[in-house]
């Protein structure tokens, strides 16, 4: 899997995710815009992410989900943690990111060692880490401590979606987005898109 990450939290994506859902899982990606309002590399970064997790393909302009894409947006805000879980540890850097978390004599990391680690796999960038670490966050993979400025690293559950072939449990979202008049500027994605997902996802993607 790549390692380069595009900009966009786990909410964003999720809400990206749960519109596609709501165009039956195969959609246009200019009338994903479209219904958000938005033009249409405004959800580029949303949509790229959902890429490198494996959950949609893109051809000829295209989002289609994958069948773990089609598991993940009916599954149980739990259950879509262990599959992002799953999926980061899968690339490069997040497999080179937690084996250093392990081996620190005391499991944490400092954001000057984060940059060292992220330098290695990628062009690093403040944004950039900072995007690492929400992700990892989000799929409780480790804590950050912005007081002291270090990763600390929590123990990792086993995961259900990969000793098991039973899909994860129901109850993920369903139903479109829509946005208001006019165009939105730079700084919208990131409401916009947001809106599609529900107010417990945006509490666990904080």
């Amino acid at each position: 899997m790549p390692t380069a990450y595009p900009k966009a939290s786990p909410t964003e994506m999720i809400g990206l995710l749960v519109l596609l859902n709501s165009h039956k899982g195969s959609e246009d990606v200019a009338l994903l815009a479209d219904d958000l309002d938005l033009e249409i590399d405004e959800i580029f970064p949303a949509l790229e992410f959902a890429e490198v997790l494996k959950l949609v393909t893109v051809h000829d302009g295209r989002a289609t989900f994958t069948d773990l894409g089609k598991r993940f947006v009916a599954a149980s805000i739990r259950d879509r943690k262990e599959v992002v879980r799953d999926q980061l540890l899968r690339t490069t850097l997040f497999k080179t990111l937690m084996r250093a978390l392990d081996g620190a004599p005391d499991h944490t990391l400092s954001d000057e060692q984060l940059h060292q680690i992220v330098s290695l796999t990628t062009a690093p960038a403040d944004a950039l880490v900072q995007n690492i670490v929400n992700w990892g966050r989000y799929a409780e993979l480790f804590r950050y401590d912005a007081a002291d400025q270090r990763l600390i690293a929590r123990p990792r559950p086993s995961s259900r979606a990969s000793s098991t072939n039973r899909p994860p449990p129901t109850g993920g979202l369903s139903g479109g987005g829509s946005g208001g008049s006019g165009r939105a500027t730079s700084s919208t994605p990131r409401s916009t898109i947001s809106q599609t997902a529900t107010a417990s996802e945006r509490l666990a993607a904080a």
